[in-house]
């Protein structure tokens, strides 16, 4: 893996850490890569259990004892993980956080910042309310690194043998391209998917050259939508050629409107079922 030479991967004590360090473990054997460990062990917030009336004294001693007790199992935690990261391969280190939720996000962004790819779990779509999903967010729209986000459960295969690249030409396809180029340049098989290209046919030659400059030999594959959501499309794809690892821009349009109006990013983080790449 040229291109990465640190993997940060998040983790919090739950048993999706599991899943996540397999991911993060794999890409930093596959290129002799530092594996940074940052666990997020979440305090309480005063404001979050502080009552509008009174008994503000016998708050602060709740939140106290409990602080006291989280703090106690993010030891425990973190005694637990530091044992799993000793028996690695690869240069590593754990890193902790003992913070609220509130300002949790805003210390793993200035984080991931100091690493060439951040893994962490596919916040929607599992069922129970997204715990991370700030966190996820935030990593993809601030840490101007690649996230690699892993489905729940995911088992992580050695090495990622065929990539699937989403490309619409837009500025965060090419930003997604170019943190997820170590992962083309070395897997066995890069295939380039363009959903309802323009009729002259351009963009297909252009990424197919781009690529080639890389020592990248791709397939160009051209579909129709006709009518069906985007995410569909590419997961019908992925599975088609047997997709490891799906490489695609986050969030063309902004977050609000993704959220009113549906969109791809939201909808292959709800449903994916294999790793994505996604960058801002």
């Amino acid at each position: 893996m040229a291109m990465i030479k640190d993997v940060m991967v998040h983790l919090d004590g739950s048993p999706e850490d599991e899943v996540r360090l397999e991911c993060a473990q794999a890409i930093a054997n596959g290129g002799q890569a530092c594996l940074i460990g940052v666990f997020t062990n979440l305090l309480p917030d005063l404001s979050v259990v502080m009552p509008f009336d009174g008994g503000a004294a016998a708050v602060v001693q709740v939140v106290t004892e409990l602080e006291q007790q989280a703090r106690k199992d993010g030891n425990a935690t973190a005694e637990r993980l530091s044992g799993r990261f000793a028996g690695l391969q690869v240069p590593w280190e754990l890193r902790r956080f003992d913070a609220t939720f509130g300002s949790m996000s805003i210390k793993v962004v200035e984080q991931a910042r100091y690493a060439d790819l951040f893994v962490a779990t596919r916040p929607y779509g599992a069922g129970d309310t997204p715990v991370w999903l700030d966190l996820v967010e935030s990593v993809l729209f601030g840490s101007g690194r690649g996230l690699l986000v892993v489905p729940p459960g995911y088992r992580q295969s050695e090495s990622v043998g065929t990539v699937l690249v989403a490309w619409n030409g837009s500025r965060e396809s090419a930003r997604a391209l170019r943190e997820g180029l170590g992962f083309i340049q070395d897997a066995a098989r890069s295939v380039v998917l363009m959903i309802d290209p323009k009729v002259d046919g351009g963009m297909g030659l252009d990424i197919e050259r781009h690529l080639a400059c890389h020592g990248v030999t791709a397939e160009i594959v051209a579909v129709e939508s006709q009518g069906r959501r985007v995410a569909d499309v590419v997961l019908e794809e992925a599975r088609r050629v047997s997709a490891d690892l799906i490489i695609m821009g986050g969030y063309g349009h902004t977050r609000l409107r993704e959220q009113v109006f549906g969109g791809a990013t939201l909808d292959m983080l709800t449903i994916s079922d294999r790793p994505m790449l996604l960058a801002h």
